[in-house]
């Protein structure tokens, strides 16, 4: 598993703990107490090497360069992490016949929709983070390797940073805050992906690109209202419009994904981004 102390890798662990398979957790990155396996991802020979001396048979992507608007001012950086990488570790599950299972973005889409997006949507990736995540998606389906793509959203977990645990804190060191309303997609709680994830470890489905977010639909607006309350603060929040805060990147203004496919193959049951929400400021 590349990535294991971001948001998703941690969880990963968390869940995998009691499974009967052989992880092998990878970062660059060190957290006290948990054993990591420094691999560096872009180094294509490193990952040959760990691959054969540790007999992989699948592999876990969950390392992705997600800082959209610093990508901008540096595209090197993003492109050798959201697509040299995975392009890397294709090459690597083809030569040893390992599944890779690689996490993706809802970004590649372009966010003009007004339904649902199926996994056939044609693409139309908007800044340097976008365009690398779906280059690294079109290298994988390249390789010739057995894979499963998990385009996901809005990520959070009581890891990291994330816009609940910024939101937290904010409602609580704040009278009042302004939060865009016309932006709308679903929360994926980290920890949702993470078992659907685990799961398709042990299942033959087609390889290909797949969806996964919690259900439903809310505005970044309604998902702050949704914290605040549950966080039991009181700020008073106010719904914005997206140019009222001028930025580099063009986020998505519509990022629902369809899950039908998901639900499927994989036989998993998506629970409402509000009942995980409670489950994940119950352990924050």
């Amino acid at each position: 598993m590349t990535g294991a102390n971001g948001q998703l890798g941690m969880e990963l662990r968390r869940l995998s703990a009691n499974m009967r398979d052989r992880f092998i957790f990878t970062d660059v990155s060190e957290i006290r107490g948990l054993e990591t396996v420094y691999l560096d991802v872009t180094n294509r020979e490193a990952l040959r090497i760990i691959a054969e001396s540790e007999e992989i048979d699948a592999i876990i992507n969950a390392v992705g360069y997600t800082d959209t608007e610093k990508a901008e001012s540096d595209p090197v950086t993003a492109g050798l992490i959201n697509s040299s990488a995975p392009q890397y570790l294709a090459e690597v599950a083809r030569e040893r016949g390992a599944l890779l299972i690689h996490v993706s973005s809802d970004y590649v889409y372009g966010g003009e929709a007004f339904q649902p997006y199926r996994e056939d949507y044609p693409t139309a990736p908007q800044g340097v983070y976008a365009a690398t995540k779906l280059k690294g998606d079109l290298a994988v389906m390249a390789s010739g390797c057995r894979h499963y793509i998990f385009r996901t959203s809005w990520l959070y977990s009581p890891h990291g940073k994330n816009f609940v645990k910024t939101m937290k804190r904010l409602t609580a060191e704040r009278d009042s805050l302004k939060v865009v309303f016309d932006q709308v997609g679903t929360p994926t709680y980290a920890a949702d992906l993470a078992e659907c994830i685990l799961k398709a470890l042990s299942v033959d489905a087609p390889s290909g690109v797949y969806h996964f977010s919690d259900e439903g639909v809310c505005s970044w607006f309604d998902f702050a209202c949704a914290i605040r309350d549950l966080s039991g603060n009181h700020c008073d929040i106010q719904p914005c419009r997206s140019d009222e805060f001028p930025s580099k990147v063009r986020r998505p203004h519509y990022s629902v994904l369809d899950k039908s496919k998901v639900r499927k193959a994989f036989g998993v049951k998506i629970p409402h981004w509000y009942d995980s929400l409670v489950k994940c400021m119950e352990r924050l």
